[in-house]
């Protein structure tokens, strides 16, 4: 449990963000106080892998799916671990401080990181370690310039489009996350409340909403065993196109080639009349009745656009589609394009 859960008005997350406040007792203020950059939110749940050694990131390209040779000091990546049918086991938050190179996982995903990496050492000089009890992570919307001087910062890379991804979905400029500029910082765990400050906290309820509202996928919560990169737009910021092998490429380039992922995700404006939102998981029916096409997969409240989603559905859904989770309507709007 993080120590910044001792302060006023904490409420404790549950689910995948166990451990950590959910909100403390404004969400909705503290969502616009995230949204314009002075506020901060505990994600101390999340963990935290170090790799070292001379070929640290040569070893770390060769094993995901990102272009990480030579990556230089403060450079931020986004990268994926495949399975060997392509299928997404989990999504890294990468950066490098010429030293060591430092990953951020999903909570509770850092052991099986670390444990997986470790396995793949072989004889090359690299040393792995999970010291998620000995570093937290603090996560804000900053500008890219701002990050000069920390010692450990990673930026959202989006939009950098590493080939020529935007076929699969909107131009990159109409793309909701453009200029969405998001930071972890990486601090020891008995400086987090220092790093703070005197800075409003903002909880995870707030900074979902503004994932969401960006069209972020985030890996365990939009993703299941049988998720591909394809289908949840990681082409555009996880995924190079034109490297060498790492596990799992046959099935990147061959869906990629064919242009025919199974699912896609959608982004979708909730029916905010009623007092209830449907819950993550809910299937999704046409309004006009049939068969499931779908499920959500993430449910917000933004201060803003009111109740969104991002919902996972079959790839040939015709996108003008109104959709049901309950009674529940939603409408969609195209992320990776049908």
């Amino acid at each position: 449990m993080s120590v910044l859960l001792t302060r006023p008005g904490a409420v404790v997350g549950a689910g995948p963000d166990a451990g950590v406040a959910s909100h403390y007792g404004g969400p909705h203020k503290e969502q616009v106080l995230l949204a314009e950059g002075l506020a901060v939110v505990d994600l101390s749940h999340r963990g935290v892998v170090t790799v070292s050694g001379p070929d640290r990131l040569s070893w770390l390209h060769s094993l995901t799916t990102q272009l990480l040779i030579d990556l230089p000091p403060r450079t931020s990546r986004e990268t994926l671990i495949l399975s060997p049918k392509g299928h997404v086991e989990h999504a890294l938050h990468v950066v490098d401080d010429g030293d060591t190179t430092w990953l951020t996982t999903e909570p509770g995903a850092s052991g099986a990181v670390a444990g997986w990496l470790d396995s793949m050492r072989f004889m090359l000089r690299v040393e792995v370690e999970d010291v998620s009890d000995r570093y937290a992570v603090l996560g804000e919307p900053v500008g890219a310039e701002s990050v000069e001087g920390e010692p450990i910062a990673w930026v959202d890379p989006w939009p950098t489009l590493v080939g020529d991804t935007f076929a699969y979905g909107p131009e990159p400029a109409d793309h909701p996350a453009l200029g969405r500029s998001w930071r972890e910082l990486v601090v020891p765990v008995d400086e987090l409340e220092a790093a703070v400050g005197d800075r409003p906290l903002a909880g995870t309820w707030a900074a979902e909403a503004l994932r969401v509202a960006a069209w972020r996928p985030r890996a365990g919560v939009d993703t299941d065993h049988r998720t591909i990169p394809h289908e949840l737009d990681w082409l555009r910021t996880a995924v190079h196109l034109h490297k060498g092998c790492y596990r799992g490429q046959e099935t990147v380039a061959r869906v990629r080639n064919l242009g025919r992922p199974p699912r896609r995700v959608v982004f979708l404006h909730l029916d905010g009349s009623g007092h209830v939102l449907p819950e993550p998981g809910a299937e999704l029916v046409p309004v006009d009745g049939g068969r499931p096409v779908g499920q959500l997969t993430s449910v917000a409240r933004h201060h803003e656009d009111g109740p969104i989603a991002l919902a996972v559905v079959k790839r040939n859904l015709d996108p003008a589609t109104v959709l049901l989770a309950g009674t529940t309507s939603a409408a969609q709007t195209v992320v990776v394009a049908p």
